[in-house]
């Protein structure tokens, strides 16, 4: 199965490492300078301070399986990159961690990860965690985290907020990728794009918020020279992107949440659409040479979908094949209209016309015990859990969140619960994720005291002064920033 094979790919990999520090009074003054000394295994900690020295190029470091090279900052966001056209730009790498840093303020990309221009030799098994992308400084088609040519590769806890005209994350020709756990608000003109022949990448666990145009782009339109892997000559049955997998991620507000753009085979399961702005979905063929399949063979099921206005629920572009959709167990609702039903090119089997009842609106959809969205959606062996972490029932609940009563995914692992929080730094709510909705968690000051002890999923910290403060629950503590 998709999902089961990219996981294991991606499994986490242990690191022996030779500490190497860079930043003032380090073993060198900047990454780039430290680059020619990074073998595999070593670990690199990139002391705290804000670095303003233009893009750090670092070109063919290979780490191994076993050996990955980590480039970390020395505490969760600590270092931080700013200005420049570029924060970090990897070339031609495997085997490498980047690790806890800031990126703001670039004038291009934030981040720029690619295969050196040799799409015979693409840059593989790449992880970029609990990185914080902010402010891009640029006006035009500028992601934060840039990849082309990546296969084997891992974005996982980092949020991206306030971006430009491209995206958060842009990936072209990437493979076998999974995107999991980030927050995205107003991070572009897409949220994440998938395009240039991009194949197998799971999309999972993300929060979007505001997003200009499409929160998840899968395709999209790209020059033919940029394929990777390079397109056949003649072309046959090209693709912009194929087997993309979008499961259990939250969208409120955004222009169009999903737009299946010459894609096929992706599947969209299990998300929560709140309040899109002008559809719901896309479907769309921008690639239109010969050669090029239409976009087709997609899916959208047990999604709840909450609208606030009428609005076209699907808004169809020529050259595509909509009739291949697959539509099925998804709940629909439109807060303005009691008399509604959606428009779609298919027929949605297993359709539901309710409210879904969320705990809160915009902040919290967990559902209430009686939503008519528990225990009616269509079972598939993926995903198995939920937004949280939770296992799905049989059958599952609808949406992004189960919310019926079983055990949770964590439950029996260890007496230790693993949870996340976002976005962070924050400023008006601190956001949960991964643990169960009936966990206790104390927000602590840096003199140890307890400030307040919460139940739920949502935070509130707007009235609280800008500083670092702890959240402590399950056995495990989680530093967060308030600005």
């Amino acid at each position: 199965m998709r999902l089961l094979s990219l996981i294991l790919a991606l499994a986490p990999i242990l690191s022996f490492s030779q500490p190497i520090t860079v930043g003032p009074g380090g073993d060198f003054p900047t990454l780039e300078a430290a680059a020619s000394s990074i073998s595999a295994g070593d670990t690199v900690l990139v002391f705290d301070g804000t670095y303003s020295d233009g893009t750090q190029f670092l070109e063919e470091l290979h780490g191994t399986a076993v050996a990955p090279i980590v480039i970390k900052s020395e505490t969760l966001h600590g270092a931080v990159f700013e200005g420049g056209s570029e924060a970090i730009h990897l070339i031609d790498c495997s085997h490498l961690i980047l690790d806890g840093f800031r990126i703001r303020e670039q004038t291009g990309n934030g981040i720029n990860i690619d295969d050196g221009g040799d799409y015979t030799t693409p840059a593989h098994h790449i992880e970029v965690r609990n990185c914080l992308f902010e402010d891009i400084d640029a006006g035009g088609n500028n992601d934060f985290l840039k990849l082309s040519g990546l296969d084997f590769f891992l974005v996982q806890n980092c949020s991206f907020i306030n971006g430009a005209d491209g995206s958060g994350v842009d990936m072209v020709g990437c493979h076998n990728g999974l995107i999991e756990g980030c927050y995205f608000e107003d991070a572009g003109s897409s949220g994440i794009q998938a395009k240039g022949g991009s194949q197998f990448v799971l999309i999972r666990g993300n929060v979007f918020r505001d997003i200009d145009q499409r929160a998840i782009n899968i395709g999209g339109s790209t020059d033919l020279e940029f394929f990777r892997p390079p397109l056949p000559d003649p072309i046959t049955e090209a693709f912009e992107a194929a087997d993309i997998d979008v499961f259990c991620n939250v969208f409120t507000g955004s222009w169009s949440p999903i737009a299946y753009v010459g894609c096929v085979r992706a599947r969209v399961r299990h998300n929560t659409l709140y309040m899109p702005e002008n559809w719901v979905l896309r479907i769309l063929q921008e690639t239109t040479e010969p050669g090029f399949l239409p976009c087709s063979d997609n899916e959208f099921s047990n999604n709840i979908v909450y609208l606030g206005a009428d609005l076209t629920e699907v808004n169809i572009g020529p050259d595509t094949d909509a009739a291949s959709f697959t539509f099925s167990n998804n709940l629909w609702f439109n807060e303005s209209s009691g008399a509604w039903s959606p428009g779609l090119p298919v027929a949605d089997v297993g359709q539901i016309i309710a409210d879904p009842q969320f705990v809160d609106p915009w902040m919290d959809f967990a559902l209430l015990p009686t939503s008519p969205a528990i225990g009616a959606g269509k079972v598939f062996a993926e995903p198995d859990t939920d937004f949280n972490g939770q296992s799905f029932l049989n059958p599952p609940s609808i949406g992004a969140i189960e919310g019926g009563e079983g055990p949770s995914a964590v439950d029996g692992r260890s007496s230790e619960v693993g949870f996340r929080v976002f976005p962070n730094p924050a400023k008006d709510f601190l956001y949960i994720q991964g643990a169960p909705g009936d966990l206790e968690f104390e927000l602590i000051n840096s003199a140890g005291e307890v400030l307040g002890v919460y139940q739920g999923r949502v935070i509130p910290v707007g009235h609280l002064p800008k500083a670092v403060y702890f959240l402590q629950a399950g056995g495990r503590v989680q530093m967060v920033v308030i600005e």
